[in-house]
């Protein structure tokens, strides 16, 4: 059995590998083959120049010191004791209304590509909803997602097209302004039992760690652009395509919605395709990073936590949040409501409804969205295969990274208190199943090492550090 799952695997791997070189090909190929079917730097967005940026000539480059000034200014605790001048608020009005503009050239395409481009979208389309339904990566939202690839690629259908195109009202509703991510994280936030992490605190440094794949990222694209006409990034696209390194994909939407939703579409396929992945790709690195004795050390039970201190948790989050990170306050202040709304057992109703009912709408609206993005002149080009390609290595980065973390931590912690090295690749933000690998693996070297709740203690700590990654990012290059 093993060896046929194996085979699968191999078989998957292929034909993934196949529509990545397929997809290159066709970006390197397309200009000799169109005839007059170029679609315009305007119309993709891809080669957009930042509005407010045309002469900076390096006079606004970010150092140190002005990122940790930047930072600070978007500080809750800085914005309560600085009163705006009429110069910052006309300068922030600007901004917005450039923002605003950039949005709505971005959202908007002509039906330009080639004919045999749009038979190659329906194809990945098809390609999608086979992986979610018959291979089981998150059905639940691959499935969506390559129905709306598919849909939004039938010639002449135009569900799609402005303003009118069913697909089209449900992406300017609630993905391109961030409103479905916003109630997905709500939802993840009613499901979500933070007790493992209040129980150990200290797990809370391998969610950390695992961010190190986000911020390794933009280095990774820096190395890209010196490919020129093939990979051209700007720092906003960098941002976006970095998230990925956290497995999140409702992060990865709402960054990308923010700083470049030109690549909205690649970004939220390969967040959603690698946690579905996360089986396939972490044990190879969990095993080749740990020796067969750490993957052996088995870990104390965690300590009862009360309702007192579940109740309050999120409520605590929220405030520290407000005071250091406002510009992550939207994911995290919907993550903490979710989450104290389930946790104080007052509104039961609600919290059901919000881990149920609510949460599947939203995930079928929010994928059909994501899926109504995929069209030719926004997949098939060399810059979608380089996201492609950065998000596995930003997320092999962030498994590693975790994986080091418990490694150094276990220098400093007494013998009978080591950390098994396995639940540090859980410190990404595909909950639980990235818990559940780590528990998996556990159990293959020791089938009594049951690892599933300590594992759970980084990952929903992830969850929280992705989104402050996220929050981050927009403070810093959001205007």
């Amino acid at each position: 059995m093993p060896n046929i799952k194996t085979e699968i695997n191999k078989k998957i791997a292929f034909i993934m590998l196949v529509i990545m070189m397929m997809a290159l090909v066709v970006s390197v190929g397309s200009r000799a083959f169109a005839q007059n079917n170029e679609v315009s730097s305007e119309t993709t967005g891809m080669e957009r120049v930042i509005p407010g940026t045309e002469n900076w000539n390096g006079s606004h480059d970010i150092s140190p010191k002005k990122f940790l000034l930047n930072l600070w200014e978007t500080t809750g605790l800085y914005k309560m004791v600085h009163t705006a001048t009429a110069e910052e608020i006309a300068e922030e009005k600007a901004e917005e209304a450039a923002s605003e503009a950039v949005k709505a050239a971005s959202g908007t395409f002509a039906e330009t590509a080639p004919g045999w481009q749009y038979l190659l979208m329906i194809a990945i389309g098809f390609l999608i909803v086979y992986l979610g339904a018959a291979r089981g990566f998150e059905p639940l939202l691959l499935i969506p997602i390559g129905f709306g690839t598919i849909l939004v690629n039938i010639p002449g259908a135009g569900m799609g097209n402005a303003p009118d195109g069913m697909l089209n009202i449900i992406y300017n509703a609630g993905v391109g302004n961030e409103f479905f991510p916003m109630l997905i994280f709500m939802g993840i936030g009613a499901m979500t039992d933070f007790g493992p992490l209040i129980a150990n605190p200290k797990m809370a440094l391998l969610g950390g760690a695992a961010q190190f794949g986000v911020f390794f990222t933009l280095f990774g694209v820096s190395l890209m652009n010196l490919a020129p006409g093939v990979f051209d990034y700007n720092i906003l696209q960098a941002c976006a395509i970095a998230i990925i390194g956290g497995a999140d994909g409702p992060t990865s939407i709402y960054v990308s919605a923010k700083l470049a939703p030109e690549l909205m579409a690649v970004i939220a396929v390969a967040a959603y395709s690698y946690m579905a992945l996360v089986p396939m790709i972490q044990p190879p690195i969990m095993k080749a990073l740990t020796s067969q004795k750490e993957r052996e050390i088995k870990m104390d039970q965690l300590r009862p936590v009360s309702k007192t201190e579940k109740t309050l948790f999120p409520m605590m989050l929220l405030v520290l949040t407000l005071l250091l990170l406002p510009s992550a306050a939207p994911l995290i202040g919907m993550l903490a409501f979710g989450n104290f709304v389930k946790q104080c057992g007052v509104v039961e109703r609600l919290s059901k409804t919000m881990e149920n009912e609510l949460m599947n709408i939203v995930s079928i609206l929010l994928s059909l969205g994501v899926g109504s993005q995929m069209s030719p002149e926004k997949i098939i080009n060399g810059r979608s295969v380089g996201i492609i390609i950065l998000g596995l290595v930003a997320f092999c980065v962030a498994t590693a990274a975790g994986v080091f973390m418990a490694k150094l931590m276990n220098l400093f912690l007494p013998k009978n208190k080591k950390i098994n090295p396995l639940i540090g690749s859980a410190g990404v933000s595909a909950v639980p199943m990235a818990a559940r690998v780590s528990n998996k693996v556990g159990l293959e070297y020791d089938p009594s090492n049951f690892l599933l709740m300590n594992a759970m203690g980084p990952n929903v700590s992830g969850v929280i550090g992705t989104a402050i990654a996220a929050g981050v990012f927009i403070a810093t290059y959001g205007n």
